[in-house]
């Protein structure tokens, strides 16, 4: 039960922008994961830097907690209330506040959406290249240190985060840089919460690069006769130093799903999406040095996307698989798995990985962003099925003790949330107690979406 107290003062403070409403804390309560919805008691609806800070400063005098909440597409329990407390909704602090042309970066506030965003800059001639699927906002993505499909060439979001303004446990607002490209000033506090899932404190401002949009871009779908052979391609391609923007993997059963759910009639087999950004003749080069590559390891021939309408039909497909796995088996929930490897040891876990699927009585597909060797394992699990509920829990096991073994990491970039805590330990070692130090010496109280990371 939250304080009488902390309700009288957040009610006068927020009016109908606080609610203690049943549907409005079920709704907070959950993202996209598998995990079972843990609703918060109140919900706090911030328009400002302002707002977030009174918020935090009134449940950290009664030391409640506090859950940030973007737009719910997590995939690891993120804004679970694990132990109750107040949940703060940045979806309305949604300003583009300064685009800066001659510097390529703008800054932001939270609840801007990627696509949003990239709308606003179309006749800037510049783009915000983070692309993790779901039309996630910024904030969340910042603090989930989300990458996507344009990874291998552009990073992830621990690449183009200049700057971020926080409210830290104590209601403190501080700013952890400035729009210099590169410093050597302190502690790198920006990196410290890109990635620290709201455990740290509440990001209210962003400033991120910006990159020009390219000359041309050319894309292609190219169907193979093994994931081997598809894999190999893509390792192949990196080695090479082909400067591919996007390649992403679907087996056979993903591509399966996204022709039954995106109408689409791409050849049922092991197959990669490629995309290509540079000049008109660059492009060029890299693709048919990459269809060169391909035809090596036995692929029949690529599939061109090169007008804008179908290259936008063609990744909207790709930014469905998730919808369309889940549509397999409706009323199932999906246990997504994020594992990444180094490259050279990407075919050797990910045709482990498929054996295991294939031998499992779960329907589960694979898709993933093999250019940087991350990929995801999606389990549809009955929760009500107590079987296949275990049976997911030891495919996911066996998925992230593999990833470890071959030096990779638990999560590429899906995040830690709740779900993934109890592989830190093997991942870290002794580096995790130094987290659990920072954690403590930022959060005293523990009151920052308790229960998440350390």
């Amino acid at each position: 039960m939250l304080p009488a107290s902390l309700l009288t003062r957040l009610s006068a403070r927020f009016g109908d922008r606080f609610s203690t409403a049943r549907p409005v804390c079920e709704q907070h309560g959950h993202d996209e994961s598998h995990f079972a919805p843990v609703p918060p008691e109140a919900v706090v609806f911030a328009l400002s830097t302002a707002d977030v800070a009174e918020a935090v400063k009134a449940c950290a005098e009664h030391g409640v907690p506090v859950i940030a909440y973007g737009t719910g597409t997590s995939l690891e329990g993120h804004v679970a209330a694990l132990k109750g407390g107040v949940s703060i909704d940045v979806t309305g602090m949604d300003a583009i506040l300064v685009v800066r042309p001659e510097d390529m970066d703008v800054t932001v506030q939270p609840g801007v959406t990627r696509k949003r965003l990239n709308d606003y800059l179309r006749d800037s001639g510049l783009f915000f290249p983070i692309d993790p699927g779901a039309d996630a906002s910024l904030g969340g993505m910042a603090a989930t240190r989300a990458s996507g499909t344009n990874a291998v060439r552009y990073g992830t979001m621990r690449d183009n985060v200049l700057s971020l303004e926080v409210v830290l446990p104590d209601g403190r607002i501080i700013r952890t840089g400035r729009r210099a490209r590169k410093s050597s000033a302190g502690y790198d506090l920006t990196r410290l919460m890109v990635g620290s899932e709201g455990t740290l404190g509440i990001i209210t401002e962003l400033t991120l690069k910006l990159h020009g949009i390219p000359e041309a871009v050319s894309a292609a779908v190219c169907p193979f006769p093994s994931v081997e052979a598809a894999v190999n391609t893509v390792i192949t391609t990196i080695q090479s130093g082909v400067p591919v923007a996007r390649i992403e993997f679907l087996d056979q059963a993903m591509v399966n799903a996204v022709n039954r759910y995106s109408k689409t009639s791409h050849q049922v087999a092991p197959t990669l999406f490629f995309e290509f950004h540079g000049s008109a003749a660059g492009v060029r080069e890299q693709a048919e040095r990459v269809q060169t590559i391909a035809a090596e390891f036995g692929a029949p021939d690529f599939l061109w996307a090169t007008g804008t309408e179908e290259r936008t039909r063609l990744w909207a497909a790709r930014h469905n698989a998730y919808y369309a796995g889940v549509a397999l088996r409706p009323g199932c929930r999906t246990w997504t798995t994020d594992v990444c490897v180094p490259i050279s040891r990407l075919a050797q876990c990910l045709l482990e990985t498929t054996a295991d699927l294939d031998a499992s009585p779960l329907t589960c597909t694979v898709v993933g962003h093999v250019g940087d060797g991350n990929f995801h394992a999606m389990l549809l699990v009955d929760p009500a099925n107590p079987d296949e509920v275990t049976e997911a829990e030891r495919l996911n096991d066996r998925i992230v003790r593999r990833a470890l073994a071959m030096d990779g990491t638990c999560t590429g970039e899906h995040g830690v949330g709740h779900g993934k805590m109890r592989f830190l330990e093997e991942e870290f070692g002794e580096a995790l107690d130094v987290m659990r130090l920072i954690k403590a010496a930022i959060d005293p109280q523990g009151i920052m979406n308790p229960g998440k990371i350390v």
